[in-house]
C-alpha cells in the first residue's frame, strides 16, 4: 500500500492508461493505483452482470488497497455497472467511498464540439447496446442527433499490440464507414472506449478534414479537477505528503505481458505487478 491515500482508476485493460495518463498531467501532486482486469477482458461483449459482477470486485480491491475514490476508466463498466455500484453497492461499503465513471463528464461537454447537431460514437458492443451515451448526451443536449456503431473488434486489435498494418486499416474503415453512412452531417466523432486512441491515425485517416475525433482522456482529467475542487473533503482524504507522484500498475494478468504492451499507453517502460481478485476478500464481501 502507498504512503498516501491514492485516487484508484480501473479499466478492462490497457485502455484506462490513456485516461490516467491525462489524469495525471493535469493533477500530478497526488498518488495513484491502476488495475487493468486483463484476465478477462474484453469486457465489451459480457454481458451486463458479468461486467458489474468484475468492476465491483476491482473496485473493492482497489478499495482495500486504500483507494476512497476509484475511476471508472473503461466505457463499458461506467455504462453496465457505475449506475449500480453507486446507488446500492456504496451504501452497505460506506459514504466515504466514491466510485466515478467517464460517461457523464464526456457527455457533458460533447456538444460544445458540434457545429452541425450531429455526432457519432465509436463504442465497444456493450456500450453501444446500453445507450448510455444517447441517453446522457440527450439530458445537456436534447436538439443532438446521436449516431452509434459498435467496434467489436478494436479492442482486441489494441490489446495485441500488433495494429500497424493493412488488416488492422481494413477494420478501422469498415466501422468509420458504417457510422459515416448513417449521415452526411456528422462533424464530430466521439471515441467512447478508451483504447480506441491508440487507433488514432488511423482514424484520422478514413475521416474527413471537417470532422474532429475526439478522445476522453482530457475530458475525464478536467472533470475530475473540477470534482475535487468542489469535494473538499474527498481532496483532503487523498492529498499527497509528497512532491513526487507514485503510480502503482496492477493487472490480472501476466505482469511482465502487462508492462510489455503497457508501453505503447504510457509512452515509457513501466513495472507492474499481478494481482489475482477472486482470491483477494476485500470489505468481508
Amino acid at each position: 500500500m502507498l504512503n498516501t491515500h491514492p485516487i484508484g482508476v480501473f479499466d478492462s485493460g490497457f485502455g484506462g492508461l490513456t485516461i490516467l495518463k491525462q489524469i495525471v498531467k493535469t493533477l500530478p501532486t497526488y498518488d495513484y493505483i491502476y488495475l487493468g482486469d486483463n484476465a478477462r477482458a474484453p469486457y465489451g461483449p459480457k454481458n451486463f452482470e458479468t461486467v458489474y459482477l468484475y468492476t465491483f470486485e476491482a473496485v473493492k480491491w482497489l478499495f482495500s488497497q486504500g483507494c476512497p475514490l476509484v475511476i471508472l476508466a473503461c466505457n463499458t463498466a461506467s455504462a453496465k455497472a457505475l449506475r449500480t455500484i453507486q446507488q446500492k453497492d456504496l451504501i452497505n461499503i460506506g459514504t466515504n467511498k466514491r466510485v466515478l465513471g467517464v460517461i457523464r463528464p464526456t457527455t457533458e461537454v460533447i456538444g460544445e464540439f458540434t457545429k452541425t447537431g450531429e455526432i457519432g460514437i465509436l463504442g465497444t458492443k456493450g456500450t453501444v447496446d446500453s445507450n448510455s451515451y444517447l441517453i446522457e448526451i440527450s439530458k445537456s443536449f436534447p436538439a443532438i442527433n446521436v449516431f452509434q456503431q459498435a467496434c467489436p473488434a478494436w479492442v482486441p486489435l489494441v490489446e495485441s499490440g500488433d495494429f500497424n498494418n493493412k488488416e488492422s486499416d481494413i477494420l478501422v474503415k469498415e466501422c468509420i464507414d458504417r457510422l459515416l453512412n448513417m449521415s452526411p452531417n456528422i462533424d464530430t466523432i466521439l471515441l467512447a472506449c478508451t483504447h480506441y486512441p491508440l487507433l488514432m491515425s488511423k482514424i484520422k485517416a478514413q475521416v474527413p478534414d471537417n470532422v474532429h475525433v475526439v478522445e476522453q482522456g482530457d475530458i475525464v482529467a478536467q472533470s475530475l479537477q473540477h470534482y475535487l475542487d468542489r469535494h473538499e473533503d474527498m481532496k483532503m482524504q487523498i492529498s499527497a505528503s509528497h512532491a513526487t507522484t507514485t503510480i502503482q500498475f496492477c493487472t490480472t494478468g501476466n505482469a511482465e505481458e502487462f508492462a510489455s504492451k503497457a508501453t505503447y499507453f504510457w509512452g515509457v517502460p513501466i513495472e507492474a505487478k499481478k494481482v489475482n481478485l477472486l482470491s483477494t476478500d476485500v470489505l468481508n464481501s
